[in-house]
């Protein structure tokens, strides 16, 4: 409360009348802070988040409406880091916290300090939203499932010792088969704590290499009560454990995130406990089964020996007289070889003997003798021939290299190569212009043709110009 003489800063200052309060901005925003404070400290409010954006430093602000108001909400990060809920657009959550004044714009707001989805159906959303999220890690994958063991002795069970669960599957695997080893990790199944315990239980069998198998169990209830086995850290810790695990969670239409991950699912704990182990009497027909199996293959075994003994002894003695035939016969073998190698070598003497006299015969035969002369001749006449061919060339290349010599000589030849012959008319060819005068007559003779010409001027005699 300010005092009644306060004004403020910047007007002028102006008398007020008795019992007037005055208050600045601030004041009047750290009064009504001071007011909320005290009233709205602890709050849940709900409402549908709209609106929603997260700023650079990690804080979420959103606001919270319903069909007629709306109030801005602020989710600071290290309250976001342990919300279970993400905000986002849409959703319908409770929102516990504390009403405070943003004196900057002299607005209030909730300071949001933790989130819950509101309903079943938001417990649903929930669910369906964490079960695809696995499902896209492939944490439901068929191929990382593992078979159960088909014999296991040492069970490891995590549920609560107090609930009703314990006692029927103990029944159960007393029943079915007297003398197992069983160790229970004690367990909430729900409440605030239930998450961690049963984290906690199946980490500690997941280490430790003592238990053959691992049930997980509870007793049916609502979706709020199963809540628990739906948690991502459950779900996480199922995936990471190394042993074999089963889940036996409520009834047979109750579903979990747990149920999914799970190595094999039971639809009630008592089938759990019936599925982990067959009943003692029917291993025990199967080994008896096995035991007669085995004696009829035994029996057999010695038959089929004592038949195959018996054929030895019969057949030994034959045994003997076929190594003794078959060594004759290796005998015989030898020595026909040996004929035939004999028989081979007196042939290839005798045919030799052959052709030595058969070529004797030859040298003196008077056949071979005329056909030698006649081949003799036949070579003689060839070569006769060759000869007179190779002289009449000769003649002839004479004979073309003369007429072409000829040729060049004769004063045709150069006429064709455009020179005429000059004769006066007694026909004497001229040699020099001194040779005539002028006015006489001249014949003149081209390659083809010739011309009538009278001298008309003499020139006197030079040497042509070559």
């Amino acid at each position: 409360m300010a005092d009644s003489n306060a004004r403020p800063a910047g007007q002028l200052s102006l008398p007020l009348a008795p019992g007037r309060r005055l208050f600045s901005v601030r004041e009047l925003n750290a009064a009504i802070q001071s007011q909320l404070a005290g009233e709205f400290s602890n709050i849940w409010v709900a409402g549908e988040i709209s609106g929603c954006r997260v700023a650079a430093s990690g804080h979420s602000y959103f606001t919270l409406k319903d069909a007629d108001s709306q109030i801005r909400t602020v989710l600071f990060k290290s309250a976001l880091r342990l919300s279970k809920v993400r905000p986002q657009d849409g959703l319908a959550v409770l929102a516990r916290g504390r009403l405070e004044v943003y004196e900057a714009r002299g607005e209030y707001q909730l300071i949001a300090e933790f989130l819950e989805l509101r309903g079943l159906g938001a417990l649903q959303v929930a669910f369906e939203r964490l079960k695809t999220k696995l499902e896209r890690e492939g944490l439901f994958d068929a191929a990382r499932k593992r078979p159960l063991p088909p014999f296991p002795t040492r069970i490891a069970l995590v549920t609560s010792p107090a609930g009703a669960v314990l006692r029927d599957m103990l029944h159960v695997l007393e029943r079915r088969f007297p003398g197992l080893h069983i160790r229970l990790f004690p367990a909430a199944v729900q409440g605030e704590n239930s998450v961690e315990q049963i984290c906690k239980a199946i980490e500690y069998f997941g280490r430790n290499p003592w238990a053959h198998i691992l049930i997980l169990a509870r007793g049916g209830g609502s979706l709020e009560d199963l809540w628990s086995f739906n948690e991502e850290a459950v779900a996480r810790a199922v995936s990471a454990c190394t042993v074999p695990v089963i889940s036996a969670i409520g009834h047979e239409t109750d579903f979990t995130i747990a149920d999914f991950v799970a190595d094999h699912r039971a639809p009630t704990p008592s089938a759990a406990a019936e599925i982990v182990i067959c009943t003692r009497d029917s291993l025990l027909d199967q080994l008896e089964a096995y035991r007669t199996r085995a004696k009829q293959a035994l029996r057999y075994r010695v038959l089929v020996l004592s038949r195959e003994l018996t054929r030895r002894a019969g057949d030994r003695a034959n045994a003997l007289v076929q190594r003794i035939i078959s060594q004759r016969a290796q005998r015989v073998d030898e020595l026909d070889r040996r004929l035939v190698l004999s028989n081979q070598r007196v042939l290839q003497s005798r045919r030799k003997k052959l052709t030595e006299l058969s070529g004797r015969l030859g040298e003196n035969n008077m056949e071979l003798k005329l056909a030698r002369s006649r081949h003799r001749h036949r070579l003689l006449s060839d070569r006769l021939d060759r000869c007179w061919e190779g002289t009449a060339a000769r003649l002839q290349t004479r004979l073309t290299r003369a007429q072409t010599q000829l040729t060049n000589l004769s004063p045709l030849a150069v006429l064709q190569r455009g020179y005429a012959l000059v004769q006066d008319a007694d026909g004497r060819l001229l040699r020099s212009s001194s040779q005539t005068k002028a006015g006489n007559h001249l014949t003149i003779r081209l390659n083809q043709g010739r011309l009538q010409s009278t001298v008309t001027a003499i020139d006197p005699e030079s040497t042509p110009n070559l």
